[in-house]
């Protein structure tokens, strides 16, 4: 699902409604406080997109990255 481009891993998670698409980032958001790497994302409606790249690194994709790249991709496959 992620792509890599211009330095950044994106992908964009379709649901159903709002409510499926922010159940999916509150899931996100506890895995990624936990690996303290943040993904810039933005929501609107059913859609999620999302950037990752490690700022502290010099705005590349890093193996973080990669890794919560991977643990974003198998969430939205539990819930798709």
């Amino acid at each position: 699902m992620f792509k890599e481009k211009d330095n950044k891993l994106s992908a964009t998670f379709k649901f159903k409604d709002f409510k499926a698409a922010w159940g999916f980032m509150s899931q996100v958001a506890l895995v990624a406080e936990k690996m303290n790497h943040h993904p810039n994302w933005t929501n609107v409606y059913n859609t999620v997109t999302i950037q990752l790249q490690t700022h502290d690194a010099g705005n590349i994709v890093t193996n973080a990255d990669r890794e919560l790249a991977t643990k974003i991709e198998t969430i939205y496959s539990t819930l798709s």
